[in-house]
């Protein structure tokens, strides 16, 4: 017969000392990004081991199973490791960090001074203890210079094969340990990736006799440490611990002491306490695994430099969605970042693309948005994958992004800079009203202050030239990308478009020649037909070199930009003589583009005369 006992997981059955805590979740964490500190996790009771030589010596034997899953700091690198403790006491004041994995220091790390059995899962090679490598798994008999140990694999069921498994991965790995002290006095521990069978041979096989190590009265629990250069985040997944006491000879079986942890499914994601004031923003991963199943590549919208941005479908509103993988880098300051991002996630506005919460996993940062079905302009400008846009479309277009913008400048409690205004950022809804996007990464600052950036981001074509000379983004470097912009939607070309365009200019300074010869409206885009208005059409050009002013003082505001689109204000006559337009000479254009790289290196190290590094990866690396 057999009769068992269980605890739920909570504060009060499991003890944490050290960095180690219960989450609300019921998710145990030992540690975090902390440098050269300790976390354990106990059962709260002492469990009887007893190692006396009569028949109920076998009460030794005992079986455990756990999940875990060791996060690093940094993509491949991490330190120390965990392991699986049956100890004679909880207090670890004494124990160090790194490679003693919060169990030992350097002078108490052998058998003979003390009585601790561990199973430990290593991720740092160190050869004062013996290591065979940096991905292993090792039995510990009174100290870490492991009795056994091998590098981390595991024997497939299906195939027949040893298969690599990396600790260090992020992903869920099952662990089984299991002692035999009444037959052979045999130890297996076996380990697999989770939801994978119990592989019939186990990764380590020894002979122990825990007899001569163990103690009557023990604890079990679990051990962690992180190092002096990098950490980890090491978690405890589910966890259920078997001791089997053999009564009589009729084998009646008593188990006692289980303790089980909440079983975690395999899409946690990264969650700390202080995210909990940003609610409803942040998405659940399994949520988002399952919107886009499974981040498959046919839900994939587009790709950059930034990552890849998939379609789906939220699987409790069933409202479709646009989700962006950023990769981030967990040195920066993240609390700060999020902040900004939950900030811009209360933006609305008809003519932004909404965003609608984000969430963090093993070095992703994921951020969702409005799902817009006719995806982004510069596709139905300057490709023939979709239908040409008439006249209306367009104009209306710019009104909607000027607004937009207008927004940001203004309307908002804070003042927000895009920062790359383009007609690949602008994305169309179902209607093809225009909206602009990738707002949700852009610089954010108090009204009335003096924003400083550290680094030159954009597009070059759309990259006010007082950018590269001092780096200092404004409302007015804003103004000039959207005058590039303007220009764009109206002529059907790029900014520089060295194809096209007469030998040696660039977009606007063939309009500003146009314009000078009295024949401007030559350059509108030949896809028109000559079907336009003509008095919107001189205005949007004529608008848009002004806007592409050298001079930030002589552009318009997009209070001012509205106004003229609307009617509402009558554009000035401009002295042709006055105006200063253009960056760059065709000729000149990568030798600008390595003057802006030289001056303000890209934070990705990579740019180019056609895209320089994305506001994506300069607000997550060079704050």
């Amino acid at each position: 017969m057999k009769t068992s006992s269980s605890t739920m997981a909570s504060v009060e059955p499991i003890c944490v000392l050290g960095l180690a805590n219960v989450h609300s979740t019921g998710l145990l964490q030992l540690t975090n990004n902390s440098k050269q500190r300790t976390g354990h996790a106990f059962y709260h009771l002492p469990l009887k081991f007893d190692t006396s030589s009569s028949r109920l010596a076998q009460s030794l034997s005992f079986s455990t199973n756990f999940i875990f899953a060791i996060v690093p700091e940094y993509p491949t690198i991490g330190g120390h490791g965990m392991a699986f403790t049956i100890s004679p006491s909880m207090d670890f004041t004494q124990a160090q960090a790194n490679q003693y994995l919060g169990l030992f220091n350097s002078s108490n790390n052998s058998p003979a001074s003390n009585h601790l059995f561990a199973v430990e899962f290593d991720i740092v090679k160190n050869l004062e203890v013996g290591d065979v490598n940096d991905n292993h798994v090792g039995i510990d008999v009174g100290g870490l210079n492991s009795t056994a140990s091998a590098p981390v694999t595991y024997f497939s069921n299906k195939d027949g094969t040893e298969k690599n498994l990396s600790l260090i991965s992020g992903n869920p790995i099952q662990v089984w340990i299991d002692y035999d002290h009444e037959v052979e006095k045999l130890l297996n521990v076996t380990i697999a990736p989770i939801r994978t069978p119990k592989p019939n041979r186990p990764l380590l096989s020894t002979p122990i006799n825990l007899s001569q190590i163990l103690l009557d009265s023990m604890y079990v629990g679990f051990s962690s440490s992180t190092g002096s250069s990098s950490a980890a985040n090491h978690y405890i997944l589910g966890w259920s611990f078997n001791k089997i006491s053999l009564m009589t000879l009729s084998i009646l079986l008593i188990i006692t002491g289980t303790a089980y942890v909440v079983w975690r499914k395999k899409y946690e994601e990264v969650r700390e306490e202080w995210e909990q004031e940003y609610g409803p923003q942040r998405f659940s991963y399994k949520e988002l695994y399952k919107a886009t199943n499974g981040f498959k590549d046919r839900e994939i919208l587009g790709a950059g430099g930034f990552g890849k941005v998939y379609r789906g479908v939220l699987p409790s509103s069933n409202i479709e969605v646009a989700v962006k993988k950023v990769s981030h880098d967990s040195k920066q300051g993240m609390k700060e970042f999020v902040a900004e991002i939950a900030s811009m996630g209360r933006l609305r506005h008809r003519n932004l693309v909404q965003l609608l919460g984000y969430c963090r996993r093993k070095g992703e940062l994921l951020l969702v948005y409005d799902y817009m079905p006719n995806g982004s302009l510069d596709k139905f400008l300057f490709s023939n994958e979709k239908p040409n846009l008439n006249w209306a479309q367009r104009y209306r277009i710019l009104r909607g992004v000027a607004s937009g913008l207008l927004y940001l400048h203004e309307e908002w409690e804070k003042v927000i800079l895009h920062r790359d205004v383009k007609a690949s950022n602008v994305l169309l809804d179902a209607d093809l009203n225009g909206r602009l996007g990738d707002f949700g990464l852009a610089r954010l600052y108090d009204h009335g202050t003096n924003p400083q950036t550290t680094h030159v981001v954009g597009t070059v074509g759309y990259l006010a030239p007082e950018l590269t000379r001092t780096g200092k983004a404004t409302t007015s470097s804003d103004v000039f990308a959207f005058g590039a912009f303007m220009l764009e939607v109206a002529c059907g070309r790029r900014p520089i478009d060295l194809q096209e365009l007469p030998e040696d200019m660039i977009l606007v300074d063939w309009i500003f020649e146009m314009w000078k010869q009295g024949a401007v409206l030559e350059t509108s885009d030949p896809r028109l037909g000559g079907v336009y208005v003509a008095e919107e059409m001189e205005l949007v050009l004529k608008l848009g070199v002004l806007c592409s002013h050298t001079d930030p003082a002589a552009r318009p505001n997009m209070r001012q930009v509205i106004q003229y689109l609307d009617g509402d204000a009558i554009l000035p006559d401009i002295l042709l003589d006055a105006i200063k337009v253009g960056m760059v000479k065709k000729g000149n254009v990568e030798a600008s583009a390595e003057f802006v790289m030289s001056s303000f290196p890209s934070t990705s190290g990579k740019t180019s005369a056609s895209s320089m590094s994305s506001n994506e990866s300069i607000l997550f690396r060079g704050r």
